[in-house]
């Protein structure tokens, strides 16, 4: 099994990826917004910014929460129109083996 993307901070300050996993509770819980609608936000972030590996994850978590293919798909043509043709290729890599 692969390490935990954060191990070296898990070993050696625990306390912040504690409060880090709680604020993540919190901050993609159910509220004004639905969670899986935070979900795709933070996806379309993810690819703008060029994280294959975060678009891959938020759309896991995203298809568990309830999101549809074609959510996520919608989610991917907003990316384009704000990110451009280039952060195509990164929300390509991100969904493969999810969709």
């Amino acid at each position: 099994m692969a390490e935990h993307p954060l191990q070296i901070l898990i070993d050696n300050d625990a306390e912040l990826v504690k409060l880090d996993r709680e604020a993540a509770t919190m901050e993609f819980s159910d509220g004004a917004l639905p969670k899986k609608i935070k979900l795709l936000m933070a996806l379309a972030i993810d690819a703008s910014m060029g994280a294959a590996g975060g678009v891959h994850a938020l759309a896991r978590q995203a298809l568990e929460a309830g999101a549809t293919r074609e959510e996520i798909l919608e989610t991917v043509r907003v990316v384009h129109f704000v990110g451009g043709h280039g952060k195509l290729h990164v929300t390509a890599q991100g969904l493969k083996g999810v969709l």
